[in-house]
């Protein structure tokens, strides 16, 4: 009986600890560089945030991420001071916390499950805070450790693709002992964690650096290679394979197909950021990757991708960026420490506005925008309420750059090349969703191929499933 009071007075303790501020850049000084936007926290932070952690018995945050990090488990180790073997239980089932820790919406995963954030006015346990913490801590004091691998199965996998669900599988698998090789199409491996998320947000030297942990382990990376053009899925096969993932995400840029869309200066975010951060065209001269630097700049859409663009906009010298979004705040899918640290930086946002026209001057550059106000009705499919336009609401924006932002379709290619891979309308591929495979015998397939767009961790969760089912099959399946 003692115990349990003793219990209780620790928790009631514990619940009066307010969750630690990660010190960040100044917002005007950010807003002008490309340095991380935030600094980490210290140690002495780790560990106050840390014991804000009750210690449930059913450990909800468990339940609520993706990939089954033992969360209350890293968490004890940070109280013992032992942050390298923080960041290795984290890695059991985990192969990015770095990456993770940084930018995955904890909000939405496992500390909206935490049970500190229940009461009136108290905020989770910051998992995504500590996470990135631990994984700093081992990398920059060089204590990262090799894990356990298990000896050679003689089997072998072919990953397509080299972003989250792919490195994901590649790093489940090879610790299990298969031979596991990564195709990129891209020049760099990390498919989206490196095209597609800004400097600012996620530094490419981080990534890198958990590739270059994978390549410790056993995975073999083969970068500039289209599979379906340099080799199709059955002549991965025929290479001696004997499973497949396809994790080739949703790179095929929509847009609005709206009068004047043609003109120079109209980006898809998908060769906007990657001109600015695979290719590096914010780091010029080191980089001559051309890019256009607009002064009044319109980001169309409201998720991250459009905040990825707008601030990169900013820094890249924009003297008025710009969200153009047809919904509310409220409907946005950003994620709010995004949209906050975008308002931070001077970015106006006109919400309940779409474009529908475009004009440009002589010389086929874009040069003004008109749009028109819209109002919410009834909620569609996605559960949000649909934008319907105002009449006689038309209004001109001045503007020299417009970055589209509305969300990606999947890239066709490995679909068309692949005979018998079934597809649903939208061209994702169709996979058992409790083992991620196929309509074809020994290919599996997992993230924003499968999902269309989502987040870096779900895409991972669905690597850790395609892993388990894959590693089954190789082992009870495939005969050697």
């Amino acid at each position: 009986m003692e115990h349990d009071v003793t219990n209780k007075l620790e928790k009631k303790e514990r619940m009066k600890i307010q969750r630690q501020v990660m010190p960040q850049q100044d917002p005007i000084e950010r807003g002008k560089n490309f340095n991380e936007v935030p600094f980490g926290l210290n140690e002495e932070q780790a560990i106050i945030e840390a014991s804000r952690c009750l210690e449930c018995k059913k450990k909800p945050c468990i339940d609520g991420c993706p990939v089954e990090v033992d969360i209350p488990a890293f968490l004890d180790l940070i109280l013992e001071k032992d942050f390298a073997g923080a960041a290795r239980k984290i890695k059991e089932t985990n192969s990015l916390p770095a990456v993770c820790g940084r930018v995955c919406p904890q909000e939405e995963q496992c500390e909206i499950k935490c049970i500190v954030g229940k009461g009136k006015n108290k905020k989770p346990v910051a998992i995504g805070y500590l996470e990135r913490f631990v994984a700093d801590y081992e990398r920059e004091n060089n204590l990262v450790q090799l894990p356990k691998i298990a000896p050679p199965t003689g089997r072998k996998v072919a990953i397509v693709g080299s972003g989250p669900s792919g490195l994901t599988v590649a790093g489940d698998l090879v610790k299990l002992g298969h031979e596991v090789t990564v195709f990129e199409a891209l020049h760099k491996p990390g498919g989206v964690l490196v095209y597609g998320i800004p400097e600012f947000r996620l530094p490419k030297s981080i990534v890198q650096a958990e590739c270059d942990f994978m390549a410790e382990m056993g995975v073999k990376f083969e970068s500039s290679v289209v599979i379906g053009k340099t080799d199709t899925v059955d002549e991965l096969f025929e290479m001696g394979n004997d499973a497949i993932f396809i994790g080739t995400g949703a790179g095929l840029p929509n847009f609005m197909k709206i009068p004047g869309e043609n003109l120079i200066g109209i980006y898809s975010s998908n060769e906007y950021l990657t001109r600015s951060n695979l290719m590096r065209a914010f780091d010029f001269p080191t980089y001559d990757t051309p890019i256009i630097q607009g002064k009044n700049v319109a980001v169309l859409g409201g998720g991250n991708t459009a905040m990825d663009s707008v601030r990169t906009a900013l820094r890249l010298g924009a003297e008025n960026a710009n969200i153009i979004y047809r919904r509310s705040e409220a409907e946005m899918p950003a994620r709010i420490e995004e949209i906050h640290h975008a308002k931070e930086e001077g970015v106006q946002f006109h919400l309940l506005t779409t474009p529908i026209k475009y004009f440009g001057d002589d010389d086929g550059k874009v040069q003004k925008m008109e749009c028109l106000k819209m109002e919410l009705g009834e909620p569609d499919a996605s559960g949000r309420r649909r934008p319907v336009p105002m009449k006689g609401s038309n209004f001109i924006m001045d503007i020299d750059l417009v970055v589209v932002a509305i969300g990606n379709s999947s890239n066709p290619l490995v679909q068309s090349t692949t005979p018998g891979l079934d597809t649903n309308k939208w061209g994702n591929i169709v996979v058992d969703e409790a083992t991620m495979l196929t309509s074809r015998k020994g290919v599996y397939a997992g993230g924003d191929i499968v999902t269309g767009g989502a987040t870096v961790i779900l895409a991972a969760g669905a690597g850790k499933v395609a892993a388990r089912a894959m590693h089954k099959y190789l082992m009870d399946e495939v005969k050697k």
